[in-house]
């Protein structure tokens, strides 16, 4: 999948900030061999060699993390920059002065709703909080994402069972089996947040306060949305990969995620590599050609310090800003909302998520200005509906860090 970033080429401090990353791992490299090479004589590593490899580890986490946020800040626009199809005057009207009456005789809205429901934002402002989510949710920037205009989206789905013949030019046709069709259903539930204002800054001629309001709800539905598609429960929220029934690989059904099990309980097992090239394989052949890894920041410091047998690093950093580190030759996404490695944990998951994972978002985000309950602040109470689920359960499989 590729995500339209629209990023100006990486400035200075990003190329510096990359180098500073680069260099980084390098030194990683040489004390982590320093360290596997103590442990490969004496049994065990030097506990000072061990914090050294730690710091630099952590370093390497915090650099990157910093590396990620100014992939989000070059996507902003700067202070007094005309945004091209910007937001509309009466809803800079409504936004700034709480003119609602500005919004009726423009006709700028598609629907309102005044008191407790708000009004629907125009779609400049809708795409903008939906590009901008992309950009820092990290399952919806891998997942497919489709808008639907209803409460629930409906997904019919093949079950298999369809077949097909060979027959010459002017030979007989039998009659084929037809596939087994079910209807998949992702309902939406409504995400919400509240930013506020100070008078100054909607009073600021050069504020882009459609852009700030973008911004300020971005990071709230991010973290929230990023819970559910993870783990989320599917009542009043999306439900999450991990929530579905799991199944060792090859004894699933539909509705169930097969994993793969390390064979110890909360840790690789004998051979690290091995257990992720079993992972890798879990899926078939169609679905790898799309495939990352899933997890998070714990697991990926885990995985930093694994070399395979020709002893190479089988995690590699990104080599340009706005690319992602990968594993094994495949990419690696971060989700914070993974589960830390542990006993029976499922820690790690790897597939298409392109086509494993849907998220719908309903159209229409709706804001309501409320500038009476925490003077001096104005409140934006912005909502939006979000649905979420698997829509196919071969594309995604997960490690089970377990005996079985």
């Amino acid at each position: 999948m590729s995500r339209e970033t629209k990023m100006s080429a990486p400035n200075t401090q990003t190329r510096a900030a990359l180098h500073d990353f680069l260099s980084a791992f390098e030194r990683f490299k040489s004390a982590n061999d320093q360290r596997l090479s103590d442990i490969e004589k004496r049994k065990s590593a030097d506990v000072l060699l061990e914090e050294k490899v730690a710091r630099i580890d952590a370093a390497l986490t915090r650099q990157k993390a910093a590396l990620d946020r100014m992939a989000v800040d070059a996507t902003r626009p700067a202070i007094g920059q005309e945004r091209k199809g910007g937001a509309r005057p009466g809803w800079q009207a409504y936004l700034r002065r709480g003119d609602a009456a500005a919004l009726i005789e423009a006709k700028a809205l598609s629907a309102g709703s005044p008191g407790d429901g708000g009004y629907v934002a125009p779609p400049e402002t809708e795409a903008m909080i939906n590009r901008l989510l992309a950009g820092v949710s990290p399952i919806r920037a891998i997942s497919s994402v489709r808008q639907t205009t209803s409460h629930t989206f409906r997904k019919p789905v093949s079950l298999g069972g369809a077949v097909a013949g060979w027959s010459a030019e002017t030979g007989a046709r039998t009659e084929t089996g037809t596939p087994d069709i079910t209807l998949v259903e992702f309902p939406t539930a409504e995400l919400y947040a509240m930013p506020a204002a100070t008078p100054v800054i909607l009073d600021d001629a050069l504020a882009d306060v459609d852009q700030w309001l973008a911004e300020e709800v971005r990071d709230v539905f991010a973290a929230e949305e990023g819970k559910a598609f993870v783990s989320g429960s599917g009542t009043n929220q999306p439900k999450g990969f991990l929530s579905y029934t799991k199944e060792p690989e090859g004894t699933q059904g539909w509705g169930e995620i097969g994993y793969v099990a390390t064979g110890a309980a909360g840790d690789f097992g004998s051979d690290p590599v091995d257990a992720l090239i079993d992972l890798i394989y879990a899926p078939a052949t169609g679905y790898r050609a799309n495939a990352r890894f899933v997890m998070n920041r714990q697991s990926v410091s885990r995985i930093r310090k694994l070399k395979d047998t020709d002893g190479n690093y089988i995690w590699q950093p990104a080599q340009n800003a706005g690319q992602e580190a990968s594993l094994m030759g495949y990419p690696l996404t971060e989700a914070e909302d993974m589960p830390d490695i542990g006993a029976d944990a499922f820690a790690i998951a790897f597939g298409d998520f392109q086509r494993g994972y849907l998220v719908v978002d309903r159209q229409g985000i709706e804001v309501l200005r409320d500038p009476y309950s925490a003077k001096p602040y104005v409140l934006f109470y912005t909502t939006k509906r979000v649905g979420g689920g698997v829509q196919d359960f071969n594309a995604i499989k997960l490690m089970k860090f377990g005996e079985s």
